[in-house]
């Protein structure tokens, strides 16, 4: 909100990813602020390929001119392409801004391209890949960093919660270090194995793969909701979240897909032959979606598992 409100005034166009497709809903759904305080237009994916058509952006931006291109997502697990959006954005005079909010582990590590060099803005949460409290963070050109802190103070905010704040240096401090690296490879190797576990036993997985922390599974072959596998899943101790999947013929409270991520398997310390045990438990539970015997008999399994990776660890990185 202060990355558009720094710049943009109430009923200015901004163009971003449909929630839909893999966007968020801070990126022009009508149901956020987002779609209230701007006009807003929306692109998505390919069809066939389930991958961000540029060359359709490059065309709904010069049709909607927008003062602001907004780029990145919740629900995509491919690579985006920040010089391209840039491109598109310059051709059309507009801002760009990048919300790396699920990717920010990602980037600091190298494991993603960065879009420092051709956005605006850069917005981004503190927690999901980044590993720290829940909280935000705005970076911007210099010419915009004024305008940023007083969108902000006295703007939006009132006190600053100082507590976050040294939380937030905890885990920028955490990030500098060669351990934060090899934890992102791993959240990476994971992510990857638990898409292929899943196509191997015929999960359709949205544009094949991932290369990054998540993936989106489409269970319309398997019969089952989103929302249905989710409250399955939940009663096997297993926590992931329903979600749309690109063209989605079943409203936002169904849905025909879920999510999955691996960050805090990751942090427990788990790796890819619990990954392995994963899928087969998330498989066994989607093909079982109302039986609640063997959803409580799961349950004791994960429950077992997770004794062996308790979250609670003396982290290597703050031990000292």
């Amino acid at each position: 909100m202060a990355a558009y409100l720094s710049v943009l005034k109430p009923g200015d166009t901004i163009l971003g990813m449909a929630l839909s497709e893999g966007g968020h809903l801070t990126h022009g759904s009508k149901v956020s602020f987002s779609g209230k305080i701007f006009q807003s237009y929306a692109y998505g994916l390919n069809p066939e390929t389930e991958l961000i058509d540029y060359d359709a952006v490059q065309k709904l931006a010069e049709e909607c001119r927008p003062r602001m291109l907004v780029v990145g997502a919740s629900a995509y697990s491919r690579i985006i392409d920040f010089e391209r959006f840039k491109h598109i954005a310059d051709s059309v005079g507009a801002y760009v801004l990048v919300d790396i909010a699920h990717i920010s582990g990602l980037v600091v590590t190298g494991l993603h391209p960065s879009p420092v060099p051709y956005a605006d803005f850069v917005t981004t949460t503190t927690h999901k890949t980044l590993r720290g409290p829940r909280a935000g963070m705005v970076m911007c050109k210099a010419e915009h960093a004024n305008a940023v802190d007083k969108i902000i103070f006295p703007g939006l905010q009132g006190g600053p919660l100082m507590h976050v704040i040294a939380a937030k240096a905890v885990a920028f401090q955490e990030a500098l270090a060669p351990e934060f690296k090899a934890y992102q490879q791993q959240v990476l190797a994971n992510a990857k194995a638990l898409a292929q576990g899943f196509i191997e036993r015929d999960y359709h997985v949205v544009s094949g793969g991932t290369d990054t922390h998540l993936f989106l599974m489409n269970l319309n072959s398997k019969g089952v909701t989103g929302k249905d596998a989710e409250s399955a899943l939940d009663a096997s101790g297993i926590i992931l979240n329903k979600n749309a999947v690109p063209h989605d013929e079943r409203p936002p409270a169904v849905t025909s897909g879920v999510r999955i991520g691996t960050p805090i398997v990751t942090t427990r310390g788990m790796g890819l032959a619990e990954m392995s045990q994963l899928v087969a438990w998330i498989d066994e539970v989607i093909q079982h979606s109302t039986d609640r015997r063997l959803h409580r008999r799961i349950a004791k399994d994960v429950k077992a598992l997770c004794g062996r990776f308790p979250i609670f660890q003396t982290s290597p990185l703050t031990s000292a």
